[in-house]
């Protein structure tokens, strides 16, 4: 059974139109020296640490928080449906 599925796998992606990609590499990375190779490591190494001040975040989260909750209570107040739109819709569908 297995055998079979991937035969048949194997035989629809012979069917299969590769794109193609004349063209679509920039004229000026045609030519271009390939990037040098280097450990991992070193990468992590090289790259800054992320420092975040958690008083700072708390404060700017807080601030947040307090005008999403006062643009909510706006919106509350504010009447969404005008009074003769909300009077029909009252008086249902006939």
């Amino acid at each position: 059974m297995r055998a079979t599925t991937l035969a048949l796998c194997l035989a629809l992606t012979a069917c299969t139109q590769f794109p193609t990609l004349e063209g679509t590499v920039a004229p000026d990375l045609k030519n271009a020296e390939f990037p040098e190779l280097v450990p991992l490591t070193q990468l992590q190494t090289a790259a800054a640490p992320v420092v975040s001040d958690p008083a700072a975040t708390t404060q700017t989260l807080q601030t947040r928080v307090t005008a999403l909750r006062a643009r909510a209570a706006r919106l509350q107040r504010r009447a969404i449906v005008d009074p003769a739109t909300r009077r029909r819709l009252e008086g249902g569908f006939s």
